[in-house]
């Protein structure tokens, strides 16, 4: 993706939530929030060592140093507060480039693509109004990129999500699988044109 997406201080208010591109001074609070989020969006069946692993190996400091530098990603965060007391409340992660998952590229027809590799948001925050607007962003991010497509995938077990992402305007579109703890997990594809 071009380096200048989403420049830095490009901002998206609404009350007091902020929409914004990741900057090196988040990446400890990245990393609380990604590993307090991705629970969230695993199945019931998943182990606390299984998630731990997964984090560890996904989501600390040094994953997300490399992933703002990642020519190729795009990193939203939304925070709330007054600047003195700011706190990350969600984040979205796009990947450009050809699906990395051979069940996803045979999914996606479209091209170029641009996956949405991570929307999460606060346990605390569900149903407080910043997923619509923080998904607005990140799909106006992903236009900027020059992409036809965003696509993502989704725990078929995740019916919560299935249904945001489906108002927002995603579709199934096939199939792919996903590996936590060593089990693979069945997950949906779906996307949505940028045109």
């Amino acid at each position: 993706m071009p380096a200048g997406l989403c420049e830095n201080r490009d901002v998206t208010a609404v009350t007091e939530l902020l929409i914004r591109r990741a900057e090196p001074a988040d990446l400890s609070a990245l990393a609380d929030l990604a590993a307090e989020t991705f629970p969230l969006a695993c199945p019931p069946h998943t182990t606390p060592d299984a998630v731990a692993d997964f984090v560890a190996r996904n989501f600390t400091v040094a994953h997300f140093e490399g992933y703002l530098a990642d020519a190729d990603r795009v990193v939203l965060v939304a925070e709330r507060g007054a600047e003195a007391s700011t706190r990350l409340v969600g984040y979205t992660m796009l990947v450009g480039g050809e699906p990395g998952d051979a069940d996803a590229a045979a999914a996606v027809t479209a091209r170029p693509a641009v996956e949405l590799s991570k929307f999460y948001t606060r346990a605390d925050e569900h149903g407080g109004g910043i997923a619509g607007p923080l998904m607005a962003a990140t799909l106006d991010a992903a236009r900027a990129s020059g992409a036809a497509v965003c696509w993502l995938g989704v725990n078929e077990e995740n019916a919560r999500a299935i249904r945001f992402y489906e108002k927002q305007g995603f579709e199934k579109i096939g199939r792919k699988h996903f590996t936590v703890g060593g089990r693979i997990e069945n997950d949906w594809v779906l996307a949505q044109p940028l045109a």
